[in-house]
């Protein structure tokens, strides 16, 4: 069953990834009430649209307002299609990552325990979706500050994520990552800016240097590399990440803020 608001739909994601919030929510904005208008406030499509915009929010950080919207996709995906459906499934995964984002990491984490206890039992243990929930609590596990919880479950998921999907594939990549930075957290900076090493080199030669996840990872290991003092690696690394920023993405685009932020900083310790 295709939505006949798909071209608006594509538009705005396109306007998302490009780093145009301020074009992607206005379209979502108005699909949403176009959807809800025909199709009426219940729709398989209406909950859909309700779920992009609370995206489109969060990227841009109106964390209360993306809340708001997943907590009612929720709901009523619980009340329309019952707890089990695996839309449901991805709605309390989304709801999770926004209190984590938000830092209430009192709510995420048991939201993504339940997520992932629940796609075990409904769609497996090796199912794409049950890994990124694995993947996923050991993040919230590592920002609360459990590292002794955190880094095994990363490493399973990673493991995991590799067996089933393959090394370079985009989820398996993002765990690497993830996983690099508890590395560093736990100060195994030697591992960690190994993975990281690995990392930017898939996703260079998978995704392409122009995409964001490209740019995450050099920035990511440009950090690695300013924690364990070598400045002389880290800052053209950072000046080679936000130059990709700057011509790809948009000025105010918040990957490149935080590159932007993160040389200033390397270039202030380097005085």
């Amino acid at each position: 069953m295709s939505s006949p608001f798909n071209a608006s739909t594509g538009l705005a994601g396109a306007y998302l990834d490009a780093g145009w919030l301020d074009g992607a929510i206005s379209l979502y904005e108005r699909l949403l009430a176009d959807s809800m208008r025909v199709l009426g406030e219940a729709h398989v499509f209406v909950l859909t649209y309700r779920s992009n915009l609370a995206s489109a929010y969060q990227w841009e950080g109106r964390l209360a307002d993306a809340t708001a919207l997943f907590e009612g996709v929720l709901a009523d995906r619980e009340r329309l299609l019952g707890e089990a459906h695996p839309d449901t499934l991805h709605a309390r995964h989304n709801l999770a990552h926004a209190h984590q984002q938000a830092g209430r990491l009192a709510e995420a984490i048991p939201l993504y325990e339940t997520s992932l206890g629940d796609r075990e039992r409904v769609l497996g243990g090796d199912h794409p979706d049950t890994l990124i929930s694995r993947n996923n609590l050991a993040h919230a596990y590592l920002s609360a500050g459990r590292l002794d919880d955190a880094i095994p479950l990363h490493e399973r998921a990673c493991a995991d994520l590799e067996r089933v999907l393959g090394g370079t594939h985009p989820y398996t990549m993002m765990s690497q990552y993830e996983l690099a930075g508890a590395y560093q957290a736990a100060g195994r900076l030697d591992e960690a800016i190994l993975l990281f090493e690995r990392t930017l080199a898939n996703r260079e030669r998978v995704l392409g240097r122009d995409n964001p996840d490209t740019m995450t990872s050099r920035n990511g290991l440009a950090r690695a590399c300013q924690a364990a003092g070598r400045l002389d690696k880290a800052i053209p690394l950072f000046k080679r990440a936000l130059a990709d920023c700057d011509r790809v993405l948009a000025a105010d685009h918040p990957l490149t803020r935080t590159v932007r932020g993160n040389l200033a900083s390397a270039q202030d310790a380097a005085k």
